[in-house]
């Protein structure tokens, strides 16, 4: 017989918070060993200074204990990840000066997973192949359960790297529908676009979507009441008017411009 064949460790942090161990979820222990790895998974592979961690568990100032209970809370899931993986070539907590570093494989991180499926999508959209760009930027955005690392966002931890992280999600769904728009899907995704623009009143390029959908569906009014509903929201928010494109989609729907029915990408991709 040939040797064991060590664990296989799956980090989610699109989400709650979770690790798994041949599919086991395993015990991380209290809110800063939480906190602590989170923080870490964001920087995979990556020496993360002792101080910036002590500065997102603790952003109105540390504690005098700070030091040690960061290094307790990384001795304790050292131990954890140690105790679950039996593979030497596995995940591992070290010490790096000035700090830290979790060394993991990348594909067993679901953010790195997203931002590779994401970016064969943008790529597979700039090429013009639209059924390959949709497959991936759904199954991209499919990997999301909720908020990054939602458990720690609601215990109070609220980091900038979460915030940047929402930015990726909107971008990859932004990017999907315009597939979707390329392939001429407009009615199949109107129920989407409502939803987005409700949550993220102040992305224009939700609202061009949702205009352009629309308009395409035969529904002329219900487009120019959201241009209105979006610049109502840039003006109380922002205190500034639509972008050009936005305010460029209006004049074409007011013309009833041909070129709007035409079912091509709608915005030059980045």
């Amino acid at each position: 017989m040939g040797e064991p064949e060590g664990s296989t460790m799956e980090f989610r942090v699109l989400g709650a918070l979770d690790v798994r161990s041949d599919g086991t979820r395993l015990d991380l222990g209290g809110l800063t060993r939480r906190a602590v790895l989170g923080y870490l998974l964001l920087h995979d592979n990556q020496v993360v200074a002792a101080s910036r961690i002590r500065e997102a568990l603790w952003p109105e100032g540390p504690p005098p204990t700070a030091r040690k209970i960061v290094q307790n809370a990384v001795s304790a899931l050292r131990k954890t990840l140690a105790h679950s993986n039996s593979d030497t070539g596995g995940p591992a907590l070290l010490t790096q000066v000035p700090g830290y570093i979790l060394r993991v494989d990348p594909t067993a991180v679901d953010l790195n997973h997203f931002r590779l499926l994401a970016g064969q999508g943008r790529t597979a959209l700039r090429a013009g192949a639209i059924d390959c760009a949709r497959e991936r930027l759904r199954a991209a955005i499919g990997i999301w359960s909720g908020a990054a690392l939602a458990d720690l966002v609601e215990a109070g931890l609220g980091w900038s790297e979460l915030t940047a992280l929402e930015d990726e999600r909107l971008n990859a769904y932004e990017d999907c529908l315009e597939a979707e728009l390329a392939d001429g899907r407009h009615r199949e995704i109107t129920p989407e676009l409502e939803l987005l623009t409700a949550t993220a009143p102040l992305r224009e390029g939700f609202h061009r979507q949702y205009m352009l959908a629309l308009y395409r569906s035969g529904r002329q009014a219900e487009a120019l009441r959201v241009y209105q509903r979006s610049r109502a929201a840039l003006v109380e928010h922002l205190g500034i008017e639509p972008g050009r494109d936005l305010q460029r989609l209006l004049r074409l729907i007011l013309a009833q411009d041909s070129s709007l029915q035409t079912a091509q990408l709608v915005r030059p991709t980045a």
